[in-house]
């Protein structure tokens, strides 16, 4: 006759090994950094002993969580968004959540999609790199949405808890470079009208500009973030009697549009001209001349943004408010001194 199979070990056999309460088993299976070392290493080892194995499926159903997050992304192909994911998934699995990319396009059908993950229990809360609120699948006003926090770019008129690069002040640091390499007359090309970023970029452009002892000129030039704008804006102004002596562009992509136009009129960056970009994304170190550029900790980003997301889910007093990080100036080859 075989010999009957053993009876799977229960929450119950590890708390009585450990000689504490059942809670206190879930407590430093789910969250060890709550418990007490000493306490943590009996139950470590009575689960060890008994080879208990925690049904996590189980255990999420009781709780009524799926240990989910739902990430929407406006574009899985910006180049910020891998930085930003690594450091989410990074935080998430440490702390026992899995992660669900919905890459919307901007369409508001894709939206609808996803966000049904949220309504149907597959996630439990909502990281957005869109900059607005999904506007399908959840009525009525952002207070209507699960815990939810926003990376990358603000939603404007909400409350909801923002992690992102201090714009104003690394705009106002690649300006105020600029200016101490002799240049007066700087111009910026924007992200486009109405966008939040290029908004809070120039507005430190100018703080950067304000700092200088005599008067300079606002040459703000309208883009939308892509090459061809740095392009366009490089040809909008040459029909202009002066010209600026520097560019400071709303991103990468657009700084990157600027040295193509300038030299394919014959100029030399930076001999003639000097221009910065912000982002450093990873073509950046690898155009010539190798682009000066403000570097976003994206990593570091997507860190924060799912910690204090994941607080708020268990339950953890967490600020609301938009938590800034520095932005690093990266001087490479794209600057030199005012041509007098």
């Amino acid at each position: 006759m075989s010999e009957p199979s053993k009876k799977p070990a229960t929450i119950e056999d590890v708390a009585k090994l450990a000689g504490v309460s059942i809670a206190t088993v879930s407590r430093a299976i789910r969250n060890p950094e709550k418990v007490a070392e000493s306490t943590r290493k009996k139950v470590t080892t009575a689960i060890a002993r008994t080879g208990y194995t925690a049904n996590a499926m189980a255990q999420n159903l009781r709780m009524r969580r799926s240990k989910m997050v739902l990430v929407l992304a406006p574009s899985i192909a910006d180049p910020n968004f891998p930085g930003i994911l690594i450091g989410l998934e990074k935080v998430a699995n440490a702390r026992g959540y899995g992660v669900l990319i919905g890459n919307t396009d901007g369409a508001i059908p894709l939206e609808e999609t996803y966000m049904r993950f949220l309504s149907t229990g597959m996630a439990d809360g909502l990281i957005l790199l869109t900059g607005h609120v999904p506007v399908a699948g959840q009525p009525g006003s952002p207070n209507s949405l699960p815990a939810t926090v926003t990376v990358g770019r603000p939603v404007e008129a909400t409350t909801l808890p923002y992690v992102g690069v201090d714009d104003v002040a690394a705009s106002k640091m690649a300006t105020e470079y600029l200016v101490s390499l002799g240049h007066r007359r700087i111009a910026y090309i924007s992200g486009g009208p109405g966008d939040v970023l290029s908004d809070l970029r120039h507005q430190g452009y100018l703080n950067g500009l304000a700092e200088c002892a005599a008067p300079l000129q606002d040459w703000r030039l309208e883009g939308d973030g892509s090459s061809e704008s740095g392009r366009a804006a490089v040809e909008r102004l040459f029909i202009k009697d002066t010209l600026p002596t520097a560019f400071f562009c709303f991103n990468d992509n657009t700084a990157i549009g600027v040295i193509a136009a300038l030299r394919l009129r014959g100029y030399r960056v930076p001999q003639d001209f000097s221009v910065i970009g912000f982002d450093d994304i990873p073509f950046a170190s690898n155009i010539t001349p190798a682009l000066t550029t403000i570097r976003q900790p994206r990593s570091q980003i997507g860190e924060r943004a799912m910690d204090r997301l994941l607080d708020r889910l268990e339950a953890t007093p967490t600020a609301t408010d938009a938590e800034l990080l520095h932005g690093d100036l990266v001087v490479r080859e794209s600057c030199g001194p005012a041509q007098t």
